[in-house]
């Protein structure tokens, strides 16, 4: 009897952990300023990815490098651009580097820190993309895939249950 009633408690109480207690690490996109989810990308700390958009007036690719740190941190490791002006650095700071190679500028070792981002998706020239690496292959998929153009979303790696995973739109899973 007493068995029983310890399987009867332990597997519901077993399914809650593992539906709610979160276990598995993720850059989550969530709309605006709310806890929705709204996609996610399963990523764990050492991970690099990059966000690339179409600059609106200069009309050219801009790469943002980052990667995750082991306390779920986003550090924005460079930046890549093609043309100096509005939104783009015009400065180097101490410890920053700045090279020109292959027709385009590098500006390195930023060590810019986030606990979280907000990007908004283009609405004028609507471009922007997610690039990362997945078992050595690299991977890459359009905003407009996931999101409507001008929304914008808070990014930042979580945690998640896997009740989120399993109700969640993960990305990639709808790219080409």
């Amino acid at each position: 009897m007493k068995f029983k009633t310890i399987i009867f408690v332990s597997i519901p109480l077993l399914l809650i952990t593992l539906l709610f207690i979160p276990f598995k690490s993720a850059l989550v996109f969530y709309k605006e300023n709310t806890d929705e989810l709204a996609a996610y990308l399963p990523i764990d700390a050492g991970d690099q990815f990059d966000i690339i958009f179409t600059h609106s007036i200069h009309l050219t690719d801009v790469v943002e490098k980052y990667h995750v740190t082991e306390n779920l941190t986003i550090i924005q490791d460079e930046i890549i651009f093609e043309s100096f002006g509005i939104g783009m650095p015009s400065t180097v700071e101490e410890g920053q580097t700045f090279e020109y190679k292959d027709g385009r500028y590098h500006l390195g070792n930023l060590n810019n820190v986030f606990e979280s981002m907000k990007i908004r998706n283009g609405k004028t020239v609507s471009k922007h993309r997610l690039r990362w690496k997945n078992h050595m292959e690299e991977k890459m998929v359009w905003f407009n895939d996931y999101f409507e153009p001008g929304a914008w979303y808070t990014v930042k790696v979580d945690k998640l249950p896997l009740w989120s995973y399993l109700k969640g739109v993960k990305i990639d899973e709808r790219s080409k």
